[in-house]
């Protein structure tokens, strides 16, 4: 992706903005960043910190920081098992620059693994030679990853760090926006800003119903910096996949009406090992356990598949249910001590070799479970941010309620506001929840489309959906 899509992707400028820059470059003359600039598009300082935290291109091979014998299996491999022909399919299928896959391609033919087919246009071809298919076929029985190539592992750490979610400042309005079509108090804002900030560890609290999950999920537009996720790291001559498109989305970008309204913007191109993705929201609920935390090998395909956890680096990790998990909460927290502490976690080859990586990540534990029957005053200590996300005021119910009604076409009078409330607390025992307006709205439409009548609020309505809020409780 050249890097004046990114620039569009990432919502800094639009295509308008660089309609017009283009347009004063084409008075002026000069680099369209600088037009970008001049047009009041965007700041220079934020244009240059955006260009800075885009990984460049490897100038050679010694660059990429892969061994060229790994990098050669990785291309051969790919022809092998994908038939293609071209150096340009070549640089699309493991993603390095021209001049490094040319010198590849040239380092094949000298070994006799590549042979040229022909030209097609312009285009030469190449296909394996005998000897080339046998190369294939023993670098295919060690590993069977035949992705884009990897990254190295110093080259991740070091990328990690550069993108660490506490580089991004969180303010109120990021949260309000965030959170804007939810009834959050300002007092809860002041509680999980400074939390957001602080990049550690979190545990939202409080009895079911009032959106804990709801705020967690909600949080992941709360950040808005672009990060860059590798499609896999090389460690130990071992590779791990990292990019999960089921939890990481990859920037889109607009198409231009005019095909070359980006020339110009910067000679350079970025790293196309790597994805421009928005901050990782990696949420993980009862079904986690310590064996998903570690790395996962496949004996059969010869490589490693990244944990969830590495996969939120650079963004969060929510631990949905807290304390519902098959695995106990003791032995998920003491999996947990060293990164929440020491921002460094530890893995293990299968090999028995164990590598250090940043764990530049943001955990959020989220229970309806009471804190202290999960964890001991050690454990509750560690979690430096404790957020209590509790019932609503009956003020704060009475907006919910007149904001779920008016989406579904009804109107909640005071009457029956007053009649729901009472049921609630008096007759049914119950704390106010911010699910009960949904709840009792679903149920009032439920009943009322059976009977065959308009949905509207009364009272024999109203108690047949609280019926079904609470079990009778049996004798």
């Amino acid at each position: 992706m050249r890097l004046g899509d990114l620039l569009i992707a990432a919502k800094l400028v639009t295509l308008h903005d660089v309609e017009q820059a283009t347009a004063h470059q084409r008075e002026f003359g000069g680099r369209l960043g600088d037009c970008l600039v001049a047009t009041g598009a965007i700041e220079k300082d934020a244009l240059d910190r955006f260009f800075n935290a885009i990984p460049p291109e490897p100038d050679s091979l010694r660059e990429t920081g892969i061994n060229e014998i790994e990098l050669l299996n990785l291309l051969m491999k790919q022809i092998y098992t994908t038939r293609i022909e071209s150096v340009l399919q070549f640089i699309d299928a493991i993603k390095l620059p021209p001049y490094i896959v040319e010198e590849l391609v040239r380092m094949a033919v000298a070994r006799q693994l590549l042979i040229a087919l022909g030209a097609l246009g312009t285009t030469m071809r190449y296909g394996l030679s005998d000897q080339g298919r046998r190369w294939a076929e023993e670098a295919l029985k060690n590993s069977q990853y035949t992705g884009p190539a990897p990254v190295s592992l110093e080259a991740f750490c070091k990328r990690v760090h550069l993108q660490k979610i506490t580089n991004e400042k969180v303010t109120v309005a990021n949260i309000r926006d965030a959170l804007g079509s939810y009834n959050i108090t300002d007092r809860f804002i002041q509680k999980i800003g400074p939390a957001l900030n602080s990049g550690r560890a979190m545990l939202l609290y409080g009895p079911p119903g009032n959106g804990k999950t709801t705020v967690a999920l909600s949080l992941a537009n709360v950040f808005n910096t672009v990060v860059h996720m590798p499609y896999a790291v090389m460690i130990e001559g071992q590779i791990m996949r990292v990019f999960d498109p089921s939890v990481h989305f990859e920037l889109q970008v607009e198409q231009a009406e005019q095909p070359n309204v980006f020339q110009g913007l910067r000679r350079e191109q970025s790293d196309a090992r790597w994805v421009p993705i928005r901050r990782p929201f990696v949420v993980a609920g009862g079904e986690l356990t310590l064996e998903m935390l570690d790395l996962r090998y496949d004996a059969t395909a010869g490589f490693y598949e990244a944990p969830l956890h590495i996969k939120a680096l650079g963004g969060c990790f929510v631990i949905d249910d807290f304390g519902r998990q098959i695995v106990s909460p003791t032995s998920l927290l003491n999996r947990w001590i060293v990164p929440m502490e020491s921002r460094i976690d530890y893995l293990k080859l299968y090999n028995g070799k164990s590598f250090s990586i940043p764990f530049e990540a943001l955990v959020i534990f989220s229970t309806n479970i009471n804190p202290e029957d999960l964890m001991d005053a050690a454990f509750l200590r560690r979690l430096p941010y404790k957020i209590e996300v509790g019932g609503p005021s009956r003020e704060n119910y009475r907006d919910i309620f007149d904001t779920v009604s008016a989406r579904a076409g009804l109107v909640m009078t005071d009457d029956i506001f007053d009649a729901i409330v009472h049921k609630v607390t008096q007759e049914k025992n119950l704390e106010l929840a911010a699910f009960h307006p949904r709840f009792i709205v679903d149920q009032v439409i439920s009943i009322s489309r059976f009977l065959g009548i308009p949905p509207r609020f009364t009272l024999e309505a109203v108690d047949y959906a609280l019926d079904n809020l609470k079990v009778r409780p049996q004798h």
